[in-house]
């Protein structure tokens, strides 16, 4: 099994950071770098063999390793709203149609079609929660709901991010793809985690940022654009995106034609100096070592602290059976997890969140036994008088 990784991060002891899911730590070597990095904004004529697109591309190749995916098909985006901004200037969703959408997703996947809906003339359509973690089952009933509007777009993360449950996302995009509709997959919280075939899920457009399980920057995501789609017009209308507009150049609109591929979805200013190489010195270091091994470890830890709050009967856990590898919820039997939680466990050196009413715990590879034993137990000692 793949060990801890601690030695790569600045990770005090005393200190167990369960706080994966809502940002990673910056490994230790890419902090080192930043100051070489910035030295080449600060004195950039002390650097003339520096070229930012080689960086710009580097990052690209290292984004679409875990999205298996060609670089053609992947943009440099700021973020996942605009990733999905992007996703709905190219969509026709057709009036009278339905897009689904999950209870309680990220905003991302949500709130784009939700504006879009009225003046389109379609329904946003959003799956309850099953209340059994069974998220797939939930989606494949809408996806086949007898008497339903004809389904026109898919929009769902590919697990829930606060309870901590995976999603089928091959069965879902294959029924959806029966019903002759699209699918957008925001992969934010499992890139890195859990495969992602874009060749054997076929989406139209998937997405993630950088800053969580890829270990790399804010303001630094990836949108992948099926070929399909590639004739699209970019939000953003950039050199970079054109054939050949070029500043160096003797004509400077030689050929504004979009270039064929992902790349003319670029947003402007991608080549930021710093964080560009930040993301792929990130997301190089997740690749090195491999989807399998760090899903392998992540389970284990996930499982320790699942098997050590097992008898804990005020609260109930991720169910076993649709439990990511990486993130564990916990929530109480009755409302939500009081605040105080949190704070308890921060001053006892164990740091996490609450995301809508319940803890979650998401350990990465620079965590350890000695931290799942310090989470288990100040949680035991602070979940007693939860009623």
């Amino acid at each position: 099994m793949l060990p801890s990784m601690r030695h790569l991060f600045d990770l005090p002891r005393e200190v167990a950071y369960l706080n994966a899911a809502s940002m990673g730590l910056l490994p230790r070597a890419t902090r080192d770098a930043v100051v070489d990095l910035a030295d080449r904004k600060t004195r950039p004529w002390a650097h003339p063999d520096f070229k930012m697109a080689a960086v710009t591309e580097r990052a690209r190749r290292a984004a679409a390793v875990h999205f298996q995916a060609s670089p053609d098909d992947i943009a440099h985006v700021p973020s996942v709203g605009l990733a999905v901004a992007q996703a709905g200037r190219i969509l026709n969703i057709a009036a009278g149609s339905r897009v689904l959408v999950m209870a309680d997703d990220h905003a991302s996947p949500v709130f784009e079609w939700q504006m879009r809906a009225p003046a389109a003339g379609y329904t946003v359509e959003t799956v309850a929660d099953p209340g059994n973690g069974d998220w797939t089952a939930a989606l494949l009933a809408a996806i086949e709901r007898p008497g339903a509007r004809p389904l026109a777009l898919v929009s769902v993360s590919t697990m829930h991010w606060t309870q901590g449950c995976l999603i089928d996302v091959a069965a879902v995009a294959t029924a959806a793809r029966r019903k002759g509709a699209r699918i957008l997959l925001d992969a934010t919280q499992t890139l890195g985690i859990v495969p992602f075939d874009t060749a054997a899920l076929d989406p139209d457009f998937a997405t993630g940022v950088c800053y969580k399980w890829l270990l790399g920057p804010h303001g630094r995501s990836y949108l992948y654009v099926a070929k399909r789609h590639q004739g699209g017009i970019p939000l953003d209308q950039t050199m970079s995106g054109r054939r050949d507009v070029r500043a160096e150049a003797d004509v400077y609109f030689a050929d504004t034609r979009y270039v064929d591929n992902a790349r003319r979805f670029d947003i402007g200013q991608r080549e930021t100096i710093l964080s560009m190489d930040m993301a792929a010195m990130g997301m190089e270091l997740v690749s090195s070592w491999g989807t399998a091994a760090i899903s392998a470890r992540l389970t284990y830890l996930t499982g320790l602290l699942a098997d050590g709050l097992s008898d804990i009967r005020t609260i109930r856990l991720t169910p076993s059976a649709h439990r990511s590898p990486h993130i564990l919820s916990v929530r109480p039997l009755k409302g939500p997890m009081p605040a105080r939680v949190v704070d308890r466990l921060a001053a006892n050196g164990v740091h996490t969140c609450i995301r809508l009413g319940a803890l979650r715990l998401a350990p990465y590879v620079y965590n350890d036994e000695a931290d799942i034993i310090s989470c288990v137990t100040s949680l035991r000692r602070n979940l007693a008088d939860l009623g």
